[in-house]
């Protein structure tokens, strides 16, 4: 019998809009159910995800439902559920342009918003108020949409938080943004009467006492296991709806690779990754290479936090929720910001919160992330790439001298410079994590405090049909074995006995005064 071929569609990609990707013969995720739920849940609601994650298409997908298009979801799952009947005038604010150098084009976004919205409601200027008014001209807006239509306004906010993300490095520019978009924000409130409707999305979740000090009613639910999914794509929307483009792909590489991200419930792909890959047939760090997260990359090596921290970090709600423009936690900015994700929670209590453990979504933010950690660790981009091919080529052949010397020429090529004006200079973290980081950008399977039944190996890693343990020591000057020692002592080999394949314990130790890899012992054991 011969398989049927599936019909191929377009890929949305980049594409935000909901009649374009319906009357355009796109692929569509359909959303529209789970945008029914939420509006029949509740009135205010705050969400926040990564960016390109999906998030202004759910926006647009609102506002078609309130508007009432009934044709956009003809054989989606809000058709049979929604009141097309009743349609409500839609505000839709969004920041995506940003606000300019040092933030001097916000309030002229904001007045560009309004008007764009009177325009298409075909609503005129309020004589009595001043054009500086912003709050002001918010509130009659809304006032006014209502009145005219005689069915109260939904409000739509996309990227809300992008005037201040924009400036974090400007604290004082950021804090003005901050001031100006909470006076605004808090208008919704004082609105009440007039709104049906209202959702706020973005990147980050800045505290409610800084930005959202008058919406004290706004309901988060990013942490809401049943909006889980709301944004990004399920397993079964990849083997569903995206089927026609799964043959000749590896679908464990796809889940490996891209799968991953949770808040709770469902977990879901990366949009963005997931069409790229679609298009271009090739696996590569896409979602990653759209931004530059060197303010990120900065407040870790400011903090001193140990990269391989980064694969089990713990945080409470409090702390993820801790964002603010003189308040920024690197567990909560990484988060929010994609690069980590939920791994598991402990069960809440009447009278704990839960304990969160935070790690690496997939294959593809580990490896990228690493390899933008490393310049911050004082590795130069050339020697990173000089030493990838020759350390894999070292790991493949189990040539130990040739991989001692790469690894030494990794931290030889760090300047002496460096160590004089960086705060990282006498972390004795620094040694582990330019060798974590270097490996995990390499790609390779990398486990780091790999738990054994006699203690937690340094390192572990799985590559070319070898098993790799390491473990790393800080001495003063001279190797002392310890390392390798420690490794046999403890029979960290136990656990991969099973694998039947070789297993090379490796020591490393390394010296304060040398800044440098002064002992590296490799013992194997197995076949």
């Amino acid at each position: 019998m011969t398989t049927p071929v599936l019909q191929r569609l377009k890929l949305p990609l980049g594409i935000q809009n909901l009649r374009e990707i319906r009357e355009g013969g796109h692929y569509y995720v359909d959303k529209s159910g789970m945008a029914v739920d939420l509006v029949e849940a509740g009135k205010y609601y705050f969400l926040s995800r990564p960016r390109r994650f999906g998030k202004s298409l759910l926006v647009d997908t609102l506002k078609e439902l309130f508007e009432g298009n009934q044709a956009l979801f003809t054989g989606l799952a809000a058709e049979s559920r929604w009141d097309w009947s009743t349609r409500h005038p839609v505000i839709r604010i969004s920041f995506s342009s940003g606000s300019g150098p040092k933030g001097h084009l916000l309030a002229q976004r904001i007045r560009e918003n309004l008007r764009v919205n009177r325009v298409a409601l075909d609503l005129p200027l309020p004589a009595e108020l001043p054009e500086e008014d912003l709050a002001g001209n918010f509130a009659d807006l809304i006032r006014q949409a209502h009145q005219s239509r005689g069915e109260r306004a939904v409000v739509l906010v996309d990227e809300y938080d992008k005037p201040i993300l924009d400036h974090l490095t400007d604290p004082a520019v950021a804090q003005t943004q901050r001031n100006m978009l909470s006076e605004l924000y808090g208008t919704l409130k004082d609105c009440d009467e007039h709104l049906c409707f209202v959702f706020l999305t973005g990147v980050s979740k800045f505290s409610k006492v800084s930005l959202f000090s008058g919406l004290n009613n706004l309901t988060d639910i990013t942490l809401d296991a049943r909006w889980s999914a709301l944004c990004g794509y399920t397993d079964e929307d990849i083997d569903t709806v995206f089927a026609p483009e799964l043959p000749g792909l590896d679908r464990d590489e796809i889940r490996r690779w891209y799968n991953g991200y949770n808040w709770l419930g469902t977990g879901v792909y990366n949009p963005y990754d997931v069409l790229n890959l679609f298009w271009k047939r090739s696996f590569s760090s896409y979602w990653f290479e759209t931004g530059t997260p060197s303010f990120l990359v900065k407040l870790l090596a400011e903090r001193q936090v140990f990269s391989p921290d980064l694969t089990r970090m713990q945080s409470d709600f409090s702390l993820l929720s801790s964002f603010d423009v003189d308040l920024i936690e690197p567990e909560a900015l990484l988060f929010q910001a994609g690069y980590l994700t939920i791994q598991s929670a402990t069960p809440a209590t009447p009278w704990e919160e839960p304990i969160y453990t935070l790690g690496y979504p997939n294959h593809e933010v580990e490896m990228a992330l690493n390899r933008a950690l490393l310049p911050a660790y004082g590795v130069p981009a050339r020697q990173i790439a000089t030493t990838a091919l020759k350390i894999r080529q070292s790991l493949r052949e189990a040539d130990w001298i040739g991989l001692e010397g790469q690894v030494r020429a990794l931290f030889a090529s760090i300047p002496s410079d460096w160590y004089r004006s960086n705060p990282l200079a006498g972390f004795e973290g620094h040694y582990a994590s330019v060798f974590y980081s270097h490996f995990a950008a390499l790609g390779l399977d990398v486990r780091v405090e790999d738990a054994t039944s006699h203690g937690r190996i340094d390192m572990a890693m799985l590559y070319a049909g070898r098993v790799f343990l390491f473990e790393f020591k800080v001495v003063d000057r001279q190797a002392t074995g310890a390392a390798l020692r420690q490794i046999k002592a403890r029979g960290y080999a136990d656990k991969y006995r099973a694998r039947g394949e070789p297993i090379h314990l490796v020591g490393v130790e390394f010296g304060r005064a040398e800044r440098n890899v002064v002992g590296f012992e490799v013992e194997t054991i197995g076949c």
